[in-house]
């Protein structure tokens, strides 16, 4: 019974996490909007179950990044106590780097799935 109620817990931490993500984050915020407008047009254009797939893993990806990019910003910030270190700055911006190049793929894939149907919508 024990077991169980970890797990539950360990839910309960992560949705926390999740709303703390979202709260306090403002590219998150704005990545979120992002998959919302994806979501949207995938179902204006009734996208194939591959597109969808493909969709939902960089959308996971870019916030599953932006969560990892605001842990270990945090734990920087809290660890240095907010003076510049080089050694930190470095690890702050690859995190956001590694954020930026899945925004990109991201985008990426939305150009490849959305815009022939956009352009096919005009023509």
């Amino acid at each position: 019974m024990e077991y169980i109620k970890n797990r539950i817990h360990s839910f309960i931490y992560a949705f926390e996490g999740i709303k703390t993500l979202f709260r306090e984050t403002p590219n998150a915020v704005i990545q979120l909007a992002a998959a919302i407008a994806a979501i949207l047009l995938g179902l204006i254009f009734h996208i194939s179950t591959v597109e969808w797939l493909i969709l939902i893993l960089v959308i996971g990806g870019v916030v599953a990044l932006e969560a990892m990019n605001s842990a270990l910003e945090n734990l920087s910030d809290y660890t240095s106590k907010k003076e510049i270190d080089p050694t930190i700055k470095k690890a702050k911006d690859l995190s956001a780097a590694a954020v930026l190049i899945m925004a990109i793929a991201a985008l990426a894939v939305g150009v490849i799935i959305f815009l022939p149907k956009i352009i096919h919508l005009f023509s």
